[in-house]
């Protein structure tokens, strides 16, 4: 399996001081993913939970809607130059009456370790129709409640401590209590990691969620929430503005700047209470 940290040696500089040491990295590779046979996407990801991804990719772009949607996922053989599988290729096979991905999922190429939506084949594609959406979700999280998420999500970034190059997402109930957490190079496929956890534990629709992440809310990040019935999505750093119109538009309370006991709540504001 995909190593999630590389170890490699550097050298350092301190005080004008030069030393050799081992410095530990994140790791990163392609992963293919096919459907029913078929190359769908490539996607740079941290190795490990791909089964997750996959799941969770194919659920935020309206592919699936949940666990019995999938028949099977298997690695598929895609050895390295010394002839052992890499485990960079997974194939999802879609349950009998299941449709396939449509022209639009399709990536032209691949999608980068920082963006989730480059390379869509067509623009259009991008804003997709949820089955389950969040607007109808009535519950309310405490002030209290969101100001303690992002320490509870770092507590849980076990590879960030030691590599300080993971993005990360998790998943909460309205009162604090953490479902899943993953952590990746690219934090759509942290996203996606926590909401195919979500599916494969037939947890879908996320009613009465927080999905926390560690950076900024993108555009395609309020997507996966809309795209999974997740009422509430928390950020630490800024949204965008596509983001905020977007989170509006499918009912999604977006939260941003949520640092101590400050925050800003762009949209859906009567689901947060003091």
């Amino acid at each position: 399996m995909g190593r999630v940290t590389v170890r490699r040696p550097v050298v350092a500089y301190a005080r004008r001081e030069r030393r050799s040491k081992i410095d530990t990295l994140a790791a990163e590779e392609p992963l293919e993913l096919r459907v029913n046979g078929k190359a769908l996407a490539v996607t740079m990801r941290t190795p490990g939970k791909d089964v997750e991804l996959a799941h969770g990719f194919l659920l935020s772009e309206g592919v699936i809607g949940g666990l019995s949607d999938i028949a099977v996922a298997r690695f598929c053989e895609g050895a390295g130059p010394d002839g052992v599988n890499t485990y960079n290729v997974l194939d999802i096979t879609l349950a009998d009456g299941v449709a396939p991905p449509d022209a639009g999922v399709e990536r032209n190429f691949y999608t980068t370790s920082s963006c989730g939506v480059c390379g869509k084949a067509a623009l259009d594609a991008v804003k997709l129709k949820t089955r389950f959406s969040p607007a109808a979700d009535t519950s309310t999280v405490d002030v209290d409640v969101l100001a303690a998420l992002p320490d509870a999500l770092r507590e849980r970034q076990k590879v960030f401590a030691s590599t300080g190059g993971l993005h990360a997402a998790g998943l909460f109930t309205t009162s604090g209590d953490a479902l899943v957490v993953r952590e990746d190079v690219g934090r759509h496929n942290a996203v996606d990691k926590v909401l195919g956890r979500a599916v494969l534990d037939d947890r879908v629709p996320l009613a009465g969620t927080v999905l926390m992440v560690s950076g900024r809310a993108s555009f395609e990040l309020v997507q996966k929430a809309a795209m999974a019935g997740v009422p509430v999505l928390a950020a630490v750093s800024a949204p965008s503005s596509l983001a905020a119109d977007l989170a509006e538009e499918q009912g999604v309370t977006l939260v941003g700047f949520l640092r101590g006991d400050s925050m800003n709540v762009y949209t859906g504001a009567e689901r947060v209470v003091p």
